[in-house]
């Protein structure tokens, strides 16, 4: 490798060295300089003497050294926090505090950035001419890429605290996964499921099993399965027509018992539940977005932004008179999801 001094043009039109170098290896390939061909005369636009490798505490390895301390103080700051953040999370937590250790997390992470590139990396301010509005040639194309894969060089050479930004990064990173958990467990199929099925009793909010007489015309009840009033899926209305002329949808023969019928009270839209019931109309509405379901209908949405009707729940009675689902929801219950088929 050698090293050519730049060729200019003074003012006389006699060629002038530049103060800026050029290199050239064996293979005779000229590398360019702030994007100017060593053969082409030095642009007026283009300041001499530049160099776009210096960086701050060059010429001074004693605060060079220093710089990289105060980097490492600050990443170790975060290294403990994101372990402070892990265990109190998984001890019980407390929202202070987790807030407090992520400031701090964040804040070491994003200083010892901010000292790296200010004391340790090139930082000087160059000027490239430029040039001619065309397309650039392969070779001026060739330098702009050299010229942004500078800074690959000096992080390189400092391997100690780009390892720790390495165990920095990843335990930080995992440590601010953790509140994922509070999320819950993942629905897997239980969107599809309630706890409703073959044989399970129809019961009250006290877990009180009921019978048909129970509900009086125009009435309507908020059940649940027997021993499921805590899943949420599950809430039902059952409501008791009477002899209003209900439709019978295709594939629903025989899942209501006279006039009483029973319907998901999630709603289609958003999952509000469904309680407003207008025995005149025969109509449920969602308080949320008003949307409406015609029950003489099969719950068939007429107004509002929900799509969806209410799924059915079948019914039945059991040898000692109670009532019962022949079988759970054949549908997902509530808004649509993802994945829903």
């Amino acid at each position: 490798m050698t090293t050519t001094d730049h060729p200019s043009v003074g003012p006389d039109g006699v060629e002038e060295p530049s103060s800026s170098a050029f290199y050239e290896d064996d293979d005779a390939k000229v590398k360019l300089h702030f994007g100017i061909d060593p053969h082409e005369p030095w642009p007026d636009d283009v300041p001499r003497g530049q160099d776009d490798s210096r960086w701050r505490f060059q010429d001074n390895p004693k605060l060079a050294r220093m710089a990289e301390l105060k980097i490492a103080f600050c990443w170790i700051l975060t290294l403990l926090a994101g372990i402070g953040f892990a265990v109190t999370y998984v001890v019980g937590g407390q929202t202070q505090a987790e807030g407090a250790l992520l400031a701090v997390g964040f804040l070491g992470m994003g200083v010892g950035l901010i000292l790296w590139a200010r004391d340790l990396l090139p930082g000087t301010e160059v000027t490239a001419s430029r040039g001619s509005h065309n397309v650039s040639d392969r070779s001026k194309r060739e330098a702009a890429a050299e010229a942004l894969n500078r800074t690959i060089d000096p992080i390189a050479r400092r391997p100690f605290l780009f390892r720790l930004l390495g165990l920095v990064g990843g335990v930080f990173g995992l440590a601010a996964l953790f509140p994922i958990a509070s999320l819950g467990d993942r629905p897997h199929r239980s969107l599809y499921k309630t706890a409703w099925g073959p044989g399970v009793r129809v019961v009250d909010q006290d877990n009180q099993p009921l019978k048909p007489s129970d509900i009086k015309v125009n009435g309507i009840l908020t059940v649940f399965p027997e021993n499921g009033i805590d899943d949420a899926q599950s809430s039902t209305v059952l409501i008791n027509l009477g002899n209003a002329p209900f439709d019978v949808r295709p594939g629903t023969q025989g899942w209501n018992i006279g006039g009483l019928v029973a319907f998901s009270k999630i709603c289609t839209h958003a999952g509000c539940p469904v309680g407003l019931y207008n025995s005149t109309t025969h109509q449920l509405v969602c308080p949320c977005h008003q949307s409406t379901f015609d029950v003489l209908k099969g719950c068939n949405p007429v107004f509002g932004p929900a799509s969806r009707s209410l799924p059915q729940l079948p019914l039945a009675v059991d040898t000692e008179g109670y009532l019962i689902s022949s079988k759970g929801y054949q549908e997902p219950v509530g808004p649509g999801f993802w994945n829903r088929a």
